[in-house]
Formats: structure tokens, sequence, C-alpha cells
């Protein structure tokens, strides 16, 4: 059980003592920190925050003790209720509100809860905003509205109806052969929040959904993560319902996978490059993802005459590089679509929407698409280090050792060499070092990886 404070929110599990697990007592302390620094960022009289929540049993709870808590400081709050993080962001740009809370805890299991906090933008806070807040919570400085200057709860449910017609009035949705292709597919909604807008999208579409897992009452029907070993029913299911494909999403709907229909999956990493490979056919430019993702897309990027870039790991991260760079599409390997046409946050509903587009122009199988993209293969190791030892001393000495290769120390070190890439990073948390591999066989990543952890335990005791 514990409570884990960081610059991007509040996640801890629920129950147990106050400042060691996510309880009532913490929930309003960092919701008071937040609003304080909200009402900070502009000098008037009627802030308003936008909150909703993915379907995890506590969040109502939770919810309730956030927006009570934002009323006392005089805070009009816009409640969503089961809503998607995309969704979320949308309202807040919509809203014209001064921040938003979603009530999630992503792809942690249901015992886990947080608060993720954004800005008057609908986006995630850099690391400045964030550190602010966590000074405010450990400080004196808040206080509280008085009677007659309370803040207001308004409801509204429309959202993730407007977030669909948003995302059905983008150029790139081809809603025409999205409806002549007559796709069916089976939607895991792993019980949460995608168990709403996932089918709703689909019916707008004219796709035929087929439901497992999309009643929303957050008792996890298997670890949310969307990973192979988790979705072994909607592999099945596909198979069984001889669909098109499966789509499956994490429970606040940021991240998505899907799979193909022989029941194998896609890919992860090969959401994001299958959906860049769509968007860069039509609106050729630059791309973003974190270092740790596939090779795959800067090759999808590089085909299209594009710049492809790589960001520290973080949504906020690629968000601000994207920016930067003017970039199309980005996002992250674990099934975070970026698209800045619609907004700059991770958003399963349109990386759904533009995925069937692509499938339905190129009047292909799911399977048949996969081939299209060159195979890489991820390695993900550790090597556990004494808290005494200079882990950047470590790094450093890596990065001098290969400085012939192309090297990026943005976010520990990534060196690509011809033919693969090896990215080393420090835990934030524990005398760690990660390390990340791709290369075109899955024993050739793993035993990159080994060899590097074999020269970083030499490094370590010479």
């Amino acid at each position: 059980m514990t409570l884990i404070k960081s610059i991007s929110g509040i996640r801890g599990t629920i129950g147990g003592a106050p400042g060691e697990n996510l309880t009532p007592i913490d929930a309003v302390k960092y919701a008071s920190a937040y609003g304080h620094w909200v009402k900070q960022q502009r000098n008037k009289n009627d802030h308003r925050i936008v909150v909703g929540r993915d379907a995890r049993i506590s969040g109502a709870m939770i919810q309730e003790l956030v927006m009570q808590t934002l009323v006392g400081l005089g805070i009009h709050v816009i409640d969503l209720g089961l809503s998607t993080t995309p969704t979320v962001e949308m309202a807040v740009a919509m809203e014209h509100a001064d921040g938003g809370i979603i009530l999630t805890a992503s792809h942690n299991p249901k015992q886990w809860n947080a608060l993720k906090l954004l800005n008057n933008k609908g986006e995630f806070l850099n690391a400045a905003a964030g550190q602010e807040i966590l000074d405010l919570a450990e400080g004196d400085a808040i206080r509280f509205s008085e009677v007659d200057a309370l803040g207001k709860i308004t409801r509204n449910d429309a959202y993730i109806d407007l977030h669909i017609d948003e995302i059905l009035e983008l150029p790139l949705v081809n809603t025409d052969a999205i409806k002549k292709a007559k796709f069916k597919v089976v939607v895991d909604g792993v019980n949460s929040t995608g168990g709403i807008a996932v089918p709703l999208l689909l019916n707008a579409l004219d796709v035929h959904p087929v439901k497992l897992y999309c009643d929303p009452t957050g008792h996890f029907p298997h670890n949310p993560e969307p990973l192979k070993e988790h979705l072994t029913d909607l592999m099945e299911k596909v198979v069984e319902e001889k669909a098109d494909l499966g789509i499956v999403v994490d429970p606040d709907v940021d991240r998505l996978a899907f799979v193909d229909e022989q029941g194998g999956m896609f890919g992860e990493e090969y959401t994001l490059v299958a959906v860049a490979d769509y968007v860069l056919r039509h609106t050729p430019g630059n791309t973003v993802s974190n270092m740790s993702s596939s090779r795959a897309l800067r090759d999808v990027t590089q085909k299209y005459g594009g710049q492809y870039t790589a960001s520290a790991v973080g949504e906020v991260n690629v968000v601000e590089k994207m920016k930067e760079t003017k970039a199309v599409i980005g996002g992250e390997g674990n099934g975070g679509i970026i698209y800045p046409e619609l907004h700059y946050g991770r958003d399963s509903l349109v990386g759904i929407a533009l995925f069937l587009s692509h499938l339905a122009e190129k009047q292909l199988s799911v399977s048949a698409l996969r081939k299209e993209y060159t195979s890489y293969f991820m390695s993900k190791k550790k090597i556990e280090l004494t808290p005494q030892l200079d882990v950047d001393a470590i790094l450093k000495q890596m990065a001098s050792t290969y400085a012939s290769e192309e090297i990026n120390t943005i976010d520990g070190v990534k060196i690509d060499f011809r033919d693969n890439w090896v990215h080393l990073r420090k835990s934030n948390t524990e005398p760690i070092i990660r390390i990340y591999t791709e290369a075109k066989t899955q024993a050739e990543a793993d035993a990159l990886a080994d060899r590097f952890i074999g020269e970083i335990r030499s490094l370590v005791t010479n």
C-alpha cells in the first residue's frame, strides 16, 4: 500500500493511513492545493474546474471529496461523472475552464486511484506547476471561502457525445469508407468508461460492436493494462464472433490496442505506427514519440519525408516536443495516440476512428495491414545497484563509451545503432537502471539488453 506524490499528480491505494495511502484526507489535501494553485493563475471571481472519473470502485467517493473541496475554495465545478481522460481534457477547453481533474489510476489495478491534474488548456501540468502544487500541499497558505462565496456544482453528461461529435467532424475520419466497410468489432472495455464511450463511437460510425466487459462497474475482469497476457478472452472472442478486429482500452481510455481477425495481437507499439501511417499519407509532416517507443514510427515518418523526434518519457514531454516540431501526429508506444488536430492528449477514441479509416481505405484485414510495417522486438530489463553508486556517472560513462554512435541524453542515455537501439534510464524511486532495447528479433533484443547489463556491471566492479 502506498501513496506516490509526483509532479504529474497524486496516486495511491485506497484505505490505510493518511500520508501513506490515498485516503479521504489525502484527497482533500491535494485537491485543496490544486484548487488554490488554479486560483493563483487567474485573478477573477468565477474559477471553474472540470472533474470526471473512470469507473473504478473508489471513484464516486474520491470525486465527491474532490468536488466539495473545490466548492469550499469558491470554485465552480463542472461534473462529468463517468468519463474518460481525453473527454475531460477536451471539456476543459470547450468550457473555457481554468483546469481539470481526472480521477483515475489509468492501468493500475482496482485498489488504486489518482488525481490527474490539467491546466486551462486541458493538458497535463509541466514539472514546475506540479512542484508548486506539491509545495502548497505541505504549506499553510491555503484559505477557504466564506459561506456566501462557496462554489457550485453543475452536472453535464453530454461530453462523451460532444467528444465523439468532434472526432466525426475531423477531415481525416473517413466516415463514408468506414460505414461502407461494415466492420464487426469486439470491444473490451475492462468494465470501465471505455465500455460506454467506445461502443457509442462505433455506433456513430455504423460499426457493429460486440461488447465484452463493457459494464462500468469498476470490477476489472483482468489486469487492466492492455497487454497480450491479459487479453486471452478478447482474442478468443474475436475468433468466435468472426469479427474484423478487437479493440481494448485501459480504464481511462487513453491507451489503445488492437487484436487482428485471427485473434493475434496487432502490437501495442504499432497502434501509433499504423495511425501515423494513415495521417502522414494524407498530411505529411513531423512526428514525435518518447525515447522508449519503437523505431517503426521513425521508419514510417521518413517514408513520407517527415522528421521524427524522440522526446523524454512522459506525455507532457511528448506534447512539448510535438509543439516545438509542429508534429502532425505523435504519442507513446504504449498505445497512446496524440492527434493535435483534435487536442494535445492521448486519446483512444480518435485513435480508433483514424485506425478504422486507414483499414477501410486500404481494404485490408488487420493482419495484412500489420505485415506492411517492419517488425521490431523489444526487451525491457533492469539492473539493481546499491544506493551508494552514482548512477548518473555510470550513464555518463556509457554515453562516452559509445560517443561514435547516435546518442540522445535528454532522458538517461539512448544509443542508436544501425540495426537496433538501447535506452538506459535510472529510476526516480529506487537504485536501478532500466534497460530497454529494440531489434529485428526477440533474441537479438534480449542479447543486446544482457550485453549492456554486463557492461554496466563491469563498470561497477572496476
